[in-house]
């Protein structure tokens, strides 16, 4: 029953919040109490996983495959864990910065219907139901662009649908194939019945239509000029939920389709793989280097990062499958928080334009160190979390005599800490150009509490690696052996 809790809780604070949207207050708690309880159920999913390794639930009073399938191993776990921490983040920084029009718009409702997506596309034991979920995330996420009403919303949104519609269509294609192929849908079985065909025609095409589907809802490169075209123009709340949540649910399914289904040795899949990652990491950061708006910059910067954690799923080792599981981790909670952070420095200094803003390191050096945490941690150094996740990647790289992506993520990471000196210059260091009178009132309680939670926990991720790259292991063994997940499946009548 507990695979259960993590897809219910948004899904009834969905419903419960649009029809109770015109008491605002109410809401507003009511999104952040929904929040804490979709935490507390991570919290207890992730300790049964721990304690008795990969759980299943078959819904709909049939036996798998026939069944609705959630399932749960050490990855989807912490994953559904992770979604709840940064759903408490957001939903209490946006206490303050949502405001009451939003709110009767239905904002709060459509994150928690976001929520019950992401969790739903983690649990999802079924190809067919992982895009069910990925289209109520589509539709929130549509919404949650929208809510605010302006031209510039509209125009990103847009922008956003009209490659994910395209992105749809190649997953329903993709899903189509694999159904004539195998006879299935359920992935376990998937897994087992497409065993030794990875060279047939047919499994080729449903592959990179689905490398296509996943590589668009991640960003990878050349599918990913949606995500900086749109990420800037909502709410500060719904970029940080974005940029925290929704490209990582690509990167889970490529991770969770292509060691479960397909055979990463494939040298066609793992060559698009490889050399889509190099290219979105390289275009992602040059990107960044050459913007000059806060949330724009950190858009780009999404993309660069995806293309490691892709990097580690190409590089097909162990070691490398370490490096892509720990960075998924770690990726989550600074970006969320850098999001969280910008909308703070806005608050504070008119702008997001970085010529149009300066001066919060003498006016509010607390959010200026709070923003460093995030930003070395991104640009991997140590020793804060961004650094182990690359070093893991680079030394998988080191271990393949992988030239080409070694000097592509030392590079990456290099061009990361220019950006992230830009915005510090900017923002933080060089005095307003109003004067310093111009950074107005101080950083509301709501708005600085997620943001130095996070950055806590941005630092105990970095202090106490071992214990976390101790996690990612387990959980990169049951991906590459995935006997104990499939056992759990089709076992669990």
């Amino acid at each position: 029953m507990i695979l259960v809790w993590p897809v219910i809780i948004p899904l009834a604070a969905a419903t419960l919040l649009l029809l109770l949207r015109k008491w605002d207050g109410l809401v507003r708690w009511g999104s952040v109490a929904f929040a804490v309880a979709l935490l507390f159920a991570g919290v207890v999913l992730l300790d049964t996983v721990l304690r008795d390794g990969p759980v299943a639930a078959q819904l709909g009073g049939w036996a798998a495959p026939f069944g609705i399938t959630l399932v749960a191993d050490l990855l989807s776990a912490a994953m559904v864990l992770i979604t709840g921490i940064v759903a408490v983040a957001v939903t209490i920084y946006g206490l303050t910065e949502i405001d009451r029009t939003e709110g009767w718009h239905g904002h709060h409702a459509l994150v928690h219907a976001l929520l019950a997506g992401v969790c739903g596309a983690f649990l999802t034991g079924d190809i067919f139901n992982l895009y069910v979920w990925f289209e109520v995330m589509l539709i929130a996420s549509f919404g949650l662009l929208v809510v605010g009403g302006t031209k510039k919303q509209a125009d990103g949104a847009v922008k956003y649908v009209g490659l994910n519609l395209i992105a749809t269509l190649a997953f329903l294609s993709g899903v189509g194939l694999l159904y004539g192929i195998a006879g299935t849908l359920n992935m376990a079985d998937l897994g087992l019945r497409l065993e030794g065909r990875q060279e047939e025609t047919a499994v080729l095409v449903s592959a990179v239509l689905l490398l296509f589907a996943f590589g668009a809802k991640a960003a990878m490169f050349p599918v990913f000029f949606w995500l900086p075209a749109s990420y800037h123009t909502p709410s500060v709340t719904t970029s940080a939920l974005f940029s925290a949540l929704l490209t990582k649910v690509g990167v889970y399914a490529l991770i969770r389709v292509f060691t479960l289904i397909y055979d990463l040795d494939v040298p066609l899949i793992q060559s698009i793989l490889l050399y889509g990652a190099i290219l979105t990491m390289v275009v992602g950061v040059l990107g960044a280097a050459a913007q000059n708006h806060f949330r724009r910059i950190l858009s780009f910067h999404i993309i660069s990062q995806i293309g490691y954690m892709v990097l580690g799923l190409a590089l097909a080792t162990p070691a490398a499958m370490l490096g892509a599981i720990f960075y998924l981790f770690h990726h989550i909670i600074v970006k969320a928080n850098l999001f969280l952070i910008a909308g703070a420095a806005r608050r504070m200094t008119g702008s997001e334009e970085l010529k149009l803003t300066g001066g919060l390191y003498a006016a509010r050096p607390l959010l200026a160190v709070l923003f460093l945490i995030p930003a070395f941690s991104l640009a991997g150094i140590p020793p804060l979390s961004g650094f182990w996740a690359k070093f893991l990647i680079v030394d998988a790289g080191l271990q393949l005599r992988d030239w080409l992506s070694v000097i592509a993520a030392l590079g990456v990471g290099l061009l990361t800490i220019y950006s992230m000196s830009k915005i510090w210059l900017e923002v933080f260091w060089k005095p307003h150009p109003d004067g310093p009178d111009a950074v107005m009132g101080k950083v509301p309680l709501p708005m600085l509490l997620p943001i130095i939670a996070l950055a806590i926990l941005t630092l105990v991720i970095g202090l106490a690696a071992g214990i976390f790259v101790d996690a990612a292991l387990v959980a990169t063994e049951q991906i590459l052996n995935p006997e104990a997940y499939i056992e759990a499946v089709l076992g669990a009548n």
